[in-house]
């Protein structure tokens, strides 16, 4: 037998750590005066910046943060909208050595203050928007150094230690930034949205934020010089990785500070954005804008929507302008989008109901992720290949997180048997793809029956009129549970309670209608999540005795 391994071990010459920091550098070096960062809300002088100068900043960033006292391993918090600074952070605070903690824009102060105790940050950037907290975060935490970052687009008295831009001026060395010495340590932490409990604090490494860059790239096929518009949330998951996959391709960033379709549209049109990713809601109120604004846009535009399966109805809307849209799935946990609901040819002869079938299906694993498996729930046998069969799915490769945080009894059963197992059911098809058929915690048990709240759902979404739609489970002295609709119509639309369950009716077992219907806004999370719980307790207080047909 050969030996393959004495004096053949790793040395300086043929192992670096993986990192994504290393996207920045090659942008800079090769592409210097390609532009790397838009940002423009059409009512100030669009700001722009080239990779020579975006690379700059990382680093007087990074060499700012140092001489507050960063060191390795530190955590830096920030919590902005997705504007250049944002972007910025993702490469310049890891290069500092620190850890980077993106914190959700919509979080109460209880939950903020968490995340900052529990993640021992010693820095918070925090833009103008969110100035109300500062009274009460510079009395909860007097040692921690809140920067101030701010636009155009907000004014506000000054707050902090510092503004932003004076940290990045601060700067004296642009040599004063390191690369991770191991491709295991951490580069970011990310809370998840705790609505069972207290958030836990998910720990990426640089080797599986280098490696998601790359995967996002491979299972997109996206060429050099994409123009990326910022519609998904920078602190989710960090954009999915997409700051490191765009330095990675030497495209554009083009910030976006809120959610408004008409801003998208006319974004899209000026700038020729090729890329844009985002969870269902987020489609359909593009799809609403103005239709004069859509005619504008004559380029091709693909999308990545995930957090739920796309409906039949987002589908051809976006079609019809002439969107590709591409369904992905992940969690917080592993780094964003893992599956990909890869197309074939033949799709496309398919009709848009038949597509969005297809289309409506996890897929397959990504590229560089190892697996994606459903298990019988409690074993580590594999459900049949029958579409039919319901377990609860699983992932393992080095797209899986660290760990989570401080709690070691989380981690180990999370990871108990080699995989990861997400806490979604669904079921595995014949050709291999794998179809979400709810979460575990969603299920609805009604007279012994399993009711998934995801084809409910789908169901509602075929109504024009729905917006969006939940369905979650209300106790029932009858049956135990019962499902209840909780519907949001599109600006204008009509419905009745009785045309909704007719529908129903026509497309679903009997025990699966809607026990009752609610016309509601649908609580949602800032990434377009819609928030169960909170649907879960009104369901509990509701008087459905009080329940109209109007």
């Amino acid at each position: 037998m050969t030996d393959f391994h004495t004096a053949l071990g790793k040395n300086n010459a043929n192992y670096q750590p993986l990192t994504p920091i290393d996207f920045l550098i090659r942008s800079a070096q090769v592409y210097p005066e390609q532009t790397a960062i838009i940002y423009d809300d059409l009512t100030h002088p669009a700001l722009t910046q080239t990779w020579r100068e975006t690379y700059t900043r990382c680093r007087q960033l990074a060499d700012g943060l140092r001489q507050l006292g960063i060191d390795k391993n530190d955590t830096v918090a920030v919590m902005l909208p997705n504007t250049p600074a944002m972007v910025e952070c993702a490469f310049g605070v890891p290069m500092s050595g620190a850890v980077l903690c993106t914190l959700n824009t919509r979080m109460d102060i209880n939950a903020l203050s968490f995340c900052l105790q529990h993640a021992e940050a010693k820095v918070l950037i925090l833009d103008s928007e969110f100035a109300d907290y500062v009274d009460l975060l510079t009395e909860t935490f007097p040692q921690l150094m809140i920067i101030q970052a701010t636009d155009a687009a907000i004014e506000t008295d000054d707050f902090g230690q510092m503004s932003y831009e004076a940290l990045v001026g601060s700067a004296t060395d642009l040599d004063n930034w390191e690369l991770p010495q191991d491709e295991w340590d951490a580069i970011a932490l990310n809370y998840t949205s705790g609505t069972t409990g207290k958030p836990k604090g998910v720990v990426y490494h640089h080797r599986g934020a280098t490696l998601n860059a790359l995967s996002n790239i491979l299972d997109w096929d996206m060429p050099k010089h994409p123009i990326y518009l910022w519609t998904l949330p920078l602190f989710h998951c960090n954009g999915w990785c997409f700051p490191w996959s765009i330095a990675e391709r030497a495209g554009v960033n083009v910030c976006l500070r809120k959610i408004d379709a008409d801003t998208i549209l006319r974004l899209i049109a000026k700038y020729g954005v090729t890329h844009y990713c985002a969870a269902p809601v987020v489609h359909s109120i593009i799809a609403s804008g103005d239709q004069a604004l859509k005619d504008a846009i004559s380029h091709p535009v693909k999308g990545w929507v995930a957090g739920a399966p796309p409906s039949e109805t987002m589908l051809s809307n976006m079609e019809a302008m002439g969107f590709h849209i591409t369904h992905v799935y992940g969690l917080t946990e592993v780094y964003g989008p893992v599956t990909v609901c890869a197309e074939h040819p033949d799709w496309a002869e398919l009709s848009t109901a038949e597509r969005a079938q297809k289309k409506s299906r996890q897929g397959m694993v990504s590229h560089l992720m190892a697996g994606f498996e459903v298990f019988q729930q409690g074993t580590s046998n594999p459900v049949a290949s029958d579409g039919e069969e319901v377990g609860e799915l699983a992932l393992r490769g080095n797209l899986v997180m660290k760990g989570y945080l401080k709690n070691r009894k989380a981690t180990e059963a999370a990871f108990a048997d080699g995989w990861f197992r997400t806490g979604d059911l669904g079921v595995k098809q014949p050709d291999g793809y794998i179809k979400i058929m709810d979460r575990l915690k969603d299920v609805i048990i009604s007279g012994g029956e399993n009711i998934s709240s995801i084809e409910v759902e789908n169901t509602l979404y075929a109504l024009p009129a729905v917006q969006s739609c939940a369905v979650v489970a209300a106790p029932d002295d009858k049956w135990g549970e019962v499902p209840v609709a909780f519907i949001e119509l599109h600006q204008g639309a009509q419905l009745t309670r009785d045309e909704v369950k007719a529908h129903c009716r026509a497309h679903l077992a009997g025990f699966k209608v809607p026990k009752h219907i609610v016309f509601a806004t649908i609580p949602k999370t800032s990434t377009g999540k819609v928030q169960k719980f909170e649907l879960r307790q009104a369901a509990k207080s509701i008087d459905y005795a009080a329940e109209t047909g109007a």
